[in-house]
């Protein structure tokens, strides 16, 4: 596997062991991603493609699986006179429910995910001078009226900007491509797609980086996993993969964006590499002189 995650876990219990080298060969700790692919990769030698597709996909959120705990214990533990009390009551209720798995329809994935990242910007600073892993920060360090807070302005500025603070992450997380600009200027009022799966930062193996841009109020993507592959070695080769958007950087180009919903959904194209496979999904040919 490799995930960005620090040597003390890519090979089970092959691993260089943590203790035998100084602190400075690695200060970020685990990340969630790399958790995440242990449970899912372990042990494992009955992968087909289909199952390796459906791993590659696996909505599990493992930072959340600490971070979000933190947070109800932080609600829990205030008294019933705090103002966040009553305000944060339902979000809590919400969160509280969840299995920590993203999904279009999820209301508790948007809300995890920007209080994340709000809190992440305010952790961080103090991790990186600590030498902490900023997950154990976020969790452990940031006081219950931090936690509390942070929820309670996201939620705010998702009534803001959607009337409600109950948005799904579909509709908050999306992909758009409207021009071949290396630079896109994103729109909320232009046609986009909902993405399911979240930034690596919390965990998922389908990685997709999104944020607000100026004049947005939805998160669109750009970065995270661009091209995705499966491949089987045999006789005859066998793949699968998906390319953000399309192969064509022509806006007028049916193939301009005819693999962003693919992508979106973690439906990956057959990869033809043999004249057969052609035959049925050839364009046009030309042939030099």
């Amino acid at each position: 596997m490799n995930t960005n995650d620090w040597p003390y876990s890519a090979a089970g219990t092959s691993s260089p062991k943590r203790e035998d080298f100084p602190r400075y060969m690695d200060i970020a700790g685990e990340n969630p991603r790399g958790v995440h692919a242990t449970l899912l990769l372990k042990d494992r030698k009955d992968f087909s493609p289909d199952a390796l597709n459906a791993a590659a996909f696996d909505s599990y959120l493992p930072a959340f699986a600490q971070l979000i705990p933190a947070l109800i214990a932080a609600y829990d533990g205030i008294g019933d006179s705090n103002a966040l009390k009553p305000k944060l009551a339902d979000q809590i209720a919400v969160l509280r429910g969840w299995n920590y798995r993203w999904g279009v329809h999820s209301v508790a994935t948007t809300l995890a995910a920007l209080w994340g990242d709000e809190l992440w910007n305010e952790a961080k600073s103090d991790a990186d001078v600590q030498r902490l892993s900023v997950y154990d920060d976020m969790a452990d360090r940031t006081s219950a009226e931090q936690k509390l807070s942070v929820l309670a302005r996201v939620s705010d500025r998702l009534e803001h900007d959607f009337g409600t603070w109950r948005v799904s992450w579909g509709e908050m997380n999306r992909c758009q491509r409207l021009t071949s600009d290396i630079v896109q200027k994103f729109n909320d009022a232009a046609p986009s797609i909902p993405v399911e799966f979240t930034s690596a930062r919390w965990g998922s193996l389908a990685s997709f980086g999104a944020r607000r841009y100026e004049g947005t109020n939805k998160y669109y993507g750009t970065n995270g996993n661009s091209f995705v592959a499966i491949v089987e070695f045999g006789q005859r080769v066998s793949a699968r993969a998906i390319s953000m958007g399309g192969e064509s950087s022509d806006p007028t180009s049916p193939h301009f964006n005819d693999q962003a919903s693919r992508y979106a959904d973690g439906s990956l194209r057959e990869v033809y590499f043999y004249p057969a496979q052609l035959l049925h999904h050839t364009e046009r040919e030309y042939h030099p002189n």
